[in-house]
């Protein structure tokens, strides 16, 4: 287990140096259970351990709940494609040297595709569309694949293998700005509940000698509806070039890691390109074809990147709807060991994350100790287990008086439901 925040081996406060090592989400992970890598695997291909799973299936039930509220449909495609489909894209000519080499299936080249776009604009031409139905919201927590350098790899913050948090709208351009500030929102409300915060927003621009499609006007036209959404969503930012989509400009929410680097986490972006490329269209009101707009955006980017950051930001300590174990039930004796049982079984049947740490693990202080980082602790002595009562201790060191275990338990789920920081 880490340290509580502030220790140091010698009990001085930690320097920055030392806190950023602390809580390295590399070292911090793996202490924790949470992801591993072996060399069989390969480099960039962490796996999962349950408690790391626990965390990830929590973020994805969050985006997926919020997307659904926010009038998005979920969708599932492969994660393979022809080559053609990328060529059609534009990301074989443009992002071909951070894909992995094509696979040769009798006469056809397959990829591992580097992005979920070609694939969502397959799925909306495979229907007709009235302007009735736009905009038409398409998400996907889907796996994707980068060709990545061994000596740009680490832990869950640079891999081979993604799974991001996905979608695309598919739009009238008079809908554009507002679908790309509700995605802002989204975005920031994704933030509160998982406790961090954006360092900064960037308007990524394309740069000279990028390699980026043409089409001067609709690049100028979607970086002026960015600015719009920009200034309208009361966020400071700045515009940055060489930093955009190959097929157009984005927002990039950035966050910074505890010594203080970048990287991207979330994305807005307008796209003219692949549309047009794909051939998209909707009937108008008028009877004639028209050609959607396609906004990419993404909530809480790679889960991958999304869990690194929060293991760096929170110490391992994660707000309570995220946690892997919510609430650890310590019965003080052997005596109460059954009782204690029945209460975590009943934990889990109500949909708490909930664990047993039994007296052969230690002293009671030793177990409490031990788990520390769990938002809950619900301590059952001889009275307590005589009553039907729990003691419940919270992570942020308060003790609240033995009560029934129906009220304990709501009023964890009731706190746990809210998702928010608040214990």
């Amino acid at each position: 287990m880490s340290r509580s925040p502030g220790a140091s081996p010698c009990g001085r406060s930690p320097s920055v140096r030392e806190e950023t090592a602390m809580n390295d989400h590399r070292r911090l992970g793996r202490e924790l259970g949470l992801f591993d890598t072996d060399p069989l695997m390969g480099a960039g291909l962490p796996y999962w351990l349950p408690d790391g799973a626990a965390v990830r299936h929590a973020l994805e039930e969050y985006v997926r709940d919020a997307e659904r509220r926010a009038g998005y449909q979920h969708v599932y495609s492969p994660v393979l494609g022809k080559r053609e489909l990328y060529e059609i894209s534009g990301h074989w000519s443009h992002y071909g040297d951070d894909m992995f080499p094509p696979m040769q299936l009798g006469e056809e080249q397959m990829l591992l595709r580097p992005s979920l776009c070609p694939h969502h604009a397959l799925i909306y031409r495979s229907r007709p569309h009235s302007y009735r139905e736009l905009p038409f919201r398409m998400a996907e927590l889907g796996g994707m694949y980068r060709s990545e350098l061994s000596g740009v790899l680490g832990g869950l913050t640079r891999v081979r293998a993604i799974q991001l948090n996905d979608a695309h709208i598919f739009c009238t351009p008079d809908q554009v700005a507002e679908e790309a500030f509700a995605a802002l929102g989204l975005i920031r409300a994704a933030y509160d509940a998982m406790g961090i915060e954006a360092a900064r927003y960037r308007l990524s621009l394309p740069g000279p000698g990028g390699k980026y499609v043409a089409g001067p006007g609709l690049w100028e036209r979607s970086a002026a509806l960015l600015r719009e959404v920009l200034d309208a969503s009361g966020v400071a930012y700045e515009a940055v070039e060489g930093e955009a989509a190959f097929y157009g400009p984005k927002i990039d929410v950035q966050i910074a890691d505890p010594a203080g680097r970048e990287s991207t986490l979330s994305t807005v972006q307008v796209d003219f390109h692949q549309p047009e490329r794909f051939g998209l269209h909707y009937i108008g009101a008028d009877g004639g074809r028209h050609r959607p707009v396609m906004v990419h955006r993404s909530v809480i980017g790679s889960l991958e990147r999304a869990v690194a950051h929060l293991i760096e930001v929170h110490g391992g300590a994660f707000p309570p709807w995220l946690a892997p174990a919510q609430l650890v039930v310590l019965p003080v004796s052997e005596a109460e060991t059954e009782p204690a049982l029945r209460l975590v079984r009943r934990c889990r049947d109500e949909g708490l994350r909930a664990r047993l740490a039994a007296p052969e693990e230690g002293t009671l202080g030793a177990r409490v100790r031990a788990h520390r980082l769990v938002p809950y602790q619900a301590v059952i002595g001889a009275r307590e287990a005589a009553q039907g009562l729990v003691a419940l201790r919270l992570r942020d060191g308060r003790r609240l008086d033995a009560r029934p275990a129906d009220e304990v338990l709501h009023r964890v789920r009731e706190r746990i439901a809210s998702r928010g920081a608040e214990l």
